[in-house]
C-alpha cells in the first residue's frame, strides 16, 4: 500500500526537519520543500488516473469535451494553488499563501465561465418566453 510508504516518508522527514531546524531552518524548509514535491510527484500518477477514467466516462455518456477538459483543469488549478499555498506556509510567509489561493479561485473562476454561461442559457432555454 503506497500510502503507508507515502505516510512513513513523511513522518521521518518530518523527524529529521525538527531535528535539523534547530541547526539550520534554511535546510530544515528545503527538506520540507523536497518532502512535499517529492509526495506531490507520487500523487501525479494517482491523478492521472482518475483524469483518465473521468475522461472515458465522459465520453461514453456523450458529454462535450470542453466542458470535461474546463474541470479537469479547475480540479488541476485547485491542488496545484492548494500544494503552493501549504509550502509556503510551511516557510512561514501566511500572506503570500493567501495570495496565491486567492489567485487560484480567480483562476478557477475565469475557467468556470463558459460552464456557468452555458446552465444559464439552458436553465433560460426551459423558462416559456
Amino acid at each position: 500500500m503506497e500510502i503507508i510508504q507515502i505516510v512513513s516518508f513523511a513522518l521521518v522527514a518530518s523527524v529529521l526537519t525538527i531535528i535539523v531546524k534547530e541547526q539550520k531552518s534554511s535546510i530544515a524548509f528545503f527538506l520540507i520543500l523536497f518532502t512535499g514535491i517529492i509526495i506531490f510527484l507520487i500523487l501525479i500518477r494517482e491523478i492521472a488516473q482518475v483524469f483518465t477514467l473521468l475522461e472515458y466516462i465522459a465520453q461514453k455518456a456523450n458529454v462535450n469535451g470542453m466542458y470535461v477538459e474546463t474541470i479537469l483543469k479547475i480540479i488541476g488549478i485547485a491542488y496545484v494553488a492548494e500544494f503552493g499555498a501549504q509550502i509556503t506556509r510551511d516557510a512561514g510567509l501566511g500572506s503570500v499563501a493567501s495570495k496565491i489561493e486567492l489567485a487560484g479561485k480567480v483562476f478557477i473562476l475565469v475557467l468556470a465561465i463558459p460552464i456557468l454561461t452555458a446552465v444559464i442559457e439552458t436553465i433560460l432555454g426551459f423558462l416559456p418566453a
